[in-house]
């Protein structure tokens, strides 16, 4: 998975800061690079999968609520990502 695609696509498709595009695009390639969705989800993750998904998340949210909506609901069905998710105030630690 291409970091800087997803990080132009979470743009396009949620706004957000460039701090927090950036986390979670990191995030979602050490998700990637782990293997965990091929494992159990038997396919490779792609920016198209990761945009997809958090597009489920409630229409308030954030880049980052979403990707955490997101990963909740991995964390609930297969156990193992809750590694991945974003801390809120670590974003504002970097900024």
């Amino acid at each position: 998975m291409d970091k800087r695609t997803l990080e132009r696509e979470l743009e396009v498709a949620f706004g957000g800061s460039e701090r927090e595009r950036r986390v979670v695009a990191r995030q979602a390639r050490d998700l990637a690079d782990a293997g965990h969705i091929a494992d159990d989800l038997d396919f490779e993750l792609t920016v198209e999968d990761v945009i997809e998904n958090m597009a489920d998340a409630p229409e308030d949210h954030t880049v980052i609520e979403r990707w955490n909506w997101w990963l909740s609901s991995l964390e609930l069905s297969h156990g193992g990502y809750n590694r991945f998710r974003v801390r809120p105030d670590a974003v504002e630690e970097s900024e």
